[in-house]
């Protein structure tokens, strides 16, 4: 990935998931949310360059002057193990190894042959349904259908099986990158290619809104998960983990 992608990414993740506030220092984009989705609220480096230590306490100043807990997203690349040691020996704790993949739009719309999923412009309750029922975390599942549907542009996919809301995902679009959240698919519904629709819907509409290229971070413990987004075309292109002071 060349600088400016890293830089397109990162910011299309955060616009994706609408923090209420954010800010900038020295290279790093610093979102402010009290809701629980980690990517409005952990600060990220726009670039993969070796990071400063100094710029730590610039970032816990902000966060504290919020009230809210720092949180920061850190690749885990040789450039940036200073960084990362700096922040155990300040008590930071790490958790949650996430990729970051990228695809041409194309490939992900071939993914499945399945009747498209139904397209919305706004999460509607039978989308939101799929994140409160049961296997996920009913607080978390709120949080996220809100953060998702604040996105200016975004839309939405639903699958329906047997006339109920089966799976369901959104894409954004910005800095030039179509990207992909919030894939869900009801636990009882889970094999039978749902997800794979979903994906290429979402795809269909990036490519009629003029998108070429897409990504998706994906948590790098989700075998299932990451099975699908290879057969879909995408790529891994680096890796990070969050990382909590005090936990």
């Amino acid at each position: 990935m060349d600088s400016t992608d890293i830089e397109t990414i990162e910011r299309a993740t955060v616009q994706a998931v609408s923090p209420q506030a954010q800010t900038e220092i020295a290279g790093w984009v610093l979102p402010f949310d009290d809701g629980t989705v980690g990517r409005a609220r952990s600060a990220v480096p726009l670039s993969h360059a070796p990071p400063a230590v100094a710029v730590l306490p610039q970032i816990e100043a902000a966060y504290a002057q919020r009230n809210l807990p720092v949180d920061l997203r850190v690749p885990v690349l040789a450039a940036f193990e200073p960084f990362r040691s700096a922040l155990a020996a300040r008590g930071y704790r790490e958790h949650t190894l996430t990729e970051v993949h990228t695809a041409d739009v194309a490939s992900v719309r071939a993914v499945s042959d399945g009747d498209p999923a139904e397209l919305l412009a706004t999460p509607g309750p039978d989308w939101a349904s799929i994140f409160l029922g049961p296997g996920f975390d009913p607080v978390d599942g709120a949080s996220r259908v809100s953060k998702l549907g604040q996105a200016a542009g975004s839309l939405f996919a639903l699958v329906r099986e047997d006339g109920r809301p089966a799976a369901a995902g959104a894409a954004a679009f910005s800095h030039g990158w179509a990207s992909v959240h919030g894939m869900r698919t009801a636990q009882d519904r889970r094999g039978r290619g749902l997800a794979g629709r979903v994906l290429a819907t979402l795809a269909g509409a990036a490519t009629d809104r003029g998108y070429r290229k897409v990504f998706l971070q994906v948590a790098a413990e989700n075998a299932a998960a990451r099975s699908l987004y290879r057969r879909a075309g995408f790529a891994p292109a680096w890796r990070y983990s969050y990382w909590r002071l005090g936990q």
